[in-house]
């Protein structure tokens, strides 16, 4: 947990910089798109270069028998 907030605060509050935001909406969708960045297309050190879905989709997919 420490280490996201870390990252969060690294990577995601520093795109804020000089950005006004104007209500919760707009910060929920900032924070939406970072998410979805984070998740899905970020190369994480810790998983080998994987983003965490490549690694969710590694674990849990049943490999194919081949013949």
């Amino acid at each position: 947990m420490e280490r996201s907030h870390r990252i969060d605060a690294e990577e995601f509050y520093r795109l804020l910089e000089g950005v006004v935001i104007d209500g919760t909406t707009s910060f929920d969708d900032k924070l939406r798109e970072w998410e979805d960045y984070y998740n899905y297309h970020r190369p994480h050190g810790g998983l080998g270069g994987q983003t965490p879905y490549e690694r969710l989709l590694q674990k849990t997919t049943k490999p194919t028998a081949q013949a």
